[in-house]
C-alpha cells in the first residue's frame, strides 16, 4: 500500500474536522509516518542502519580511533560552542540599552588579544596531535598479510589478489542482476535490506590479517569506500595508491564507491566479506579450482552455437545494464540491434571492446578473457535482429592485443 494510497483510506474512513486539535492531528502524523512498506526495512549489519546518524559500528582498530576522535572533536567543538556563544547572549541580555546600560568607550587589550589567539592555538594543536597518531597508522602499509589490487572501472570492481595467501587471484566485482532490475523498476521490494549492495563475487579476506588494498584506476576517478573499515581510498587512473585494514570481526561489510564517476555511480557497491582463516583457505582452493577449470585455450576453435551461449552470460553481467537485455541502448547509449559497428568489420568491434570509446563513455573492457570477449562479440553479432551468422575466435583477440 503506498503513502498516496494510505492518505486517500484516512480520508475516506475520518471525514475532515474543522476544529481538529493538534493532538489530533499529531497523531494522525504519526500514523502515517510509521504505516506503509518503507519501514519494513530492517537494518542491514555491516551496513547502513535505519535512521542512522552515528558512523557505522566499527570492526577495525583504526575504525575505532576514528569513533573516539569523532566524538572527543564533536564534544571540543560544542564546548567552545556553548561557551562563546554563552558570554555573548549574556552580555546581550545583562547589558542591555533598556537596563539603563550604556556602551563603554576603550582601547584594545593586549592581555585579551593575547589570550584569544594562544587558547585557541593549543587547542588546534591538542587536536591534531590526538589526530596524528591515527593518521599516521592508517598509512602505515608495511608487512601486509594479504595485498590486494582494487581496480575501479565504469561501473565494477576488479579484485586481484597480488601477495600472501590467494595469490594469482582475479574478478570481477558487479551490482546483482536482479537488484539492477530492481532498480530500473522503480519499485524495489521495500523488505530488501541489501538493496543495491549485493554483488556477484565479495571480497574474501580473512579475520585478524593485515589486508593491503592498493588502488587504481581504468577510466577515470573513483574511491574505494567501506565505513566499517575505516577505510576510503581514491582510485586515480595511471596512479596507484595503498590503504589497510585488520578486520576483528567475521561478517559482512559493504560500502560503495564515494567519488562521481559517471551515470552508473550509484551502482558500483563493495562487499567484503571476513572469515576465519579455514574459511579463507577452504574458499581459496575453491575459486584456484575453478579458475583453472575455467580457464580457456585462446587457440581452441569454438562453434557459433558455444560461443553465443557463452556471449549471452557475458552480456548479462557486463553489457546489459547500459545497451539494455533488448540491445536497444537507451538515451546516450548506442543500439546494438541493428548497429553498423557490430554488423560490420569484427576488428573495428574488437578495437572498442579493448580500448573503449566516446572519451570512456564506452569503458575499455581489456580485463575481460580473450574466450570472454570473443563470446560477446560473437553474441551481439547474432542475437535480437542481427543474424550476421558471423563468429569470433579467441585467437583474433589475441592477436588485436598484440597490435
Amino acid at each position: 500500500m503506498s503513502t498516496m494510497s494510505t492518505v486517500s483510506e484516512i480520508g475516506q474512513r475520518q471525514p475532515p474536522r474543522r476544529q481538529a486539535g493538534p493532538g489530533a492531528l499529531g497523531a494522525a502524523l504519526a500514523g502515517l509516518l510509521l504505516a506503509g512498506p518503507a519501514w519494513a526495512v530492517k537494518d542491514l549489519p555491516g551496513g547502513p542502519a535505519v535512521n542512522q546518524l552515528n558512523l557505522h559500528p566499527p570492526v577495525t582498530r583504526i575504525a575505532e580511533n576514528v569513533h573516539w576522535l569523532h566524538w572527543v572533536m564533536l564534544l571540543i567543538c560544542l564546548a567552545i560552542f556553548v561557551v562563546v556563544f554563552g558570554v555573548m547572549f549574556y552580555s546581550i541580555i545583562k547589558h542591555r540599552k533598556s537596563l539603563g546600560h550604556e556602551a563603554a568607550t576603550f582601547h584594545e587589550s593586549t592581555a585579551v588579544e593575547i589570550a584569544w589567539t594562544v587558547v585557541p592555538f593549543i587547542i588546534v594543536i591538542a587536536m591534531g596531535a590526538m589526530a596524528t597518531k591515527t593518521v599516521v597508522a592508517m598509512k602505515d602499509t608495511s608487512n601486509p598479510d594479504l595485498t590486494i589490487k582494487v581496480t575501479g572501472y565504469q561501473w565494477k570492481w576488479g579484485y586481484d589478489y597480488l601477495k600472501g595467501e590467494g595469490e594469482g587471484i582475479g574478478f570481477l566485482s558487479t551490482l546483482d542482476v536482479a537488484h539492477r532490475a530492481m532498480s530500473d523498476s522503480g519499485k524495489p521490494p521495500a523488505d530488501v535490506q541489501d538493496y543495491l549492495l549485493k554483488v556477484d563475487n565479495p571480497l574474501v579476506v580473512p579475520v585478524n590479517k593485515k589486508i593491503r588494498i592498493i588502488t587504481t584506476a581504468n577510466d577515470v576517478i573513483h574511491a574505494w569506500m567501506v565505513p566499517s573499515l575505516a577505510v576510503k581510498q581514491d582510485a586515480i587512473p595511471g596512479f596507484v595508491r595503498d590503504t589497510w585494514f585488520r578486520a576483528e570481526k567475521t561478517g559482512d561489510f559493504y560500502g560503495q564507491c564515494a567519488e562521481l564517476c559517471g551515470k552508473e555511480h550509484a551502482y558500483m557497491p563493495i562487499h567484503v566479506k571476513v572469515v576465519s582463516e579455514a574459511e579463507y583457505a577452504k574458499w581459496v582452493e575453491g575459486r584456484k579450482k575453478a579458475m583453472a577449470a575455467a580457464a580457456d585455450d585462446p587457440n581452441k576453435v569454438w562453434q557459433l552455437e558455444e560461443l553465443v551461449a557463452r556471449g549471452e552470460k557475458v552480456y548479462a553481467a557486463n553489457c546489459a545494464a547500459c545497451h539494455q537485455a533488448s540491445g536497444k541502448g537507451a538515451g546516450p547509449i548506442k543500439p546494438l540491434d541493428g548497429s553498423a559497428m557490430v554488423l560490420g568489420d569484427p576488428a573495428a568491434q574488437i578495437k572498442v571492446l579493448l580500448n573503449g570509446a566516446a572519451n570512456g563513455a564506452m569503458p575499455a573492457w581489456k580485463q575481460l578473457s580473450d574466450t570472454e570477449l570473443a563470446a560477446v562479440i560473437t553474441y551481439t553479432k547474432n542475437s535480437w535482429g542481427n543474424k550476421s551468422g558471423k563468429l569470433v575466435q579467441p585467437s583474433e583477440i589475441v592477436a588485436a592485443r598484440k597490435q
